[in-house]
C-alpha cells in the first residue's frame, strides 16, 4: 500500500493546498493531511479548528486523513506508515527552501521519499501567510479560500 503524507499548517487551507491534495490522491492508496504545529509561524486558528476545517474541505474523500501531530515530521510518517512526502512547490524559493528540508528529511529516514508537486500557476501567489494578512485587515479572502474553509474562518 501506497501511503503518504502532505504535511503543513494549513492555518488556514487554501485552494492550492486543495489542488495539491486532489492531484496526489490518484498517485497513493491513502493520504494523511498532517498538520503540524510551525514554531516559526505566528497561527491563527487553533489546531483543532484546523482540523475541523479540513475535514469540511475533504469529507467526501475516502482516501483521505486528517492527523494533528507534532515533533519531526518523518517521525510522524513512521508512525503512519507513510514512505511518501508530498510537499507543493509555488516558486523557486518554495524549491530551494523545500529541497534543504528533503534532504535533511532523507539523512534522517532515508526510507522516506519526498514528492514534490509544482502549484498550477493560477495559484502560485497562494499562501496562507498572504490570507491571514488579508483577514487580519477583514479583507475577503473567499476567492484564495475553498467555500468549505469560510465558515471557519
Amino acid at each position: 500500500m501506497k501511503i503518504a503524507l502532505f504535511p503543513g499548517s494549513f492555518d488556514p487551507v487554501t485552494k492550492a493546498h486543495v489542488d495539491i491534495v486532489k492531484r496526489s490522491v490518484g498517485l497513493f492508496d491513502k493520504v494523511y493531511i498532517g498538520i503540524g504545529d510551525n514554531s516559526s509561524k505566528k497561527g491563527l486558528l487553533s489546531i483543532e479548528k484546523r482540523e475541523q476545517m479540513l475535514r469540511a474541505v475533504f469529507e467526501t474523500e475516502p482516501k483521505i486523513h486528517i492527523v494533528a501531530y507534532d515533533g519531526l515530521t518523518v517521525d510522524f510518517c513512521k508512525s503512519i506508515g507513510a514512505t511518501f512526502m508530498i510537499r507543493g512547490i509555488r516558486t523557486v524559493s518554495d524549491f530551494e527552501y523545500e529541497k534543504a528540508i528533503a534532504q535533511m528529511n532523507h539523512s534522517l529516514a532515508p526510507d522516506i521519499e519526498s514528492i514534490f508537486i509544482v502549484s498550477k500557476p493560477g495559484y502560485s501567489s497562494i499562501s496562507s501567510t498572504i490570507v491571514r494578512e488579508i483577514l487580519r485587515y477583514h479583507g475577503d479572502v473567499s476567492q484564495f479560500i475553498p467555500k468549505e474553509a469560510i465558515p471557519y474562518l
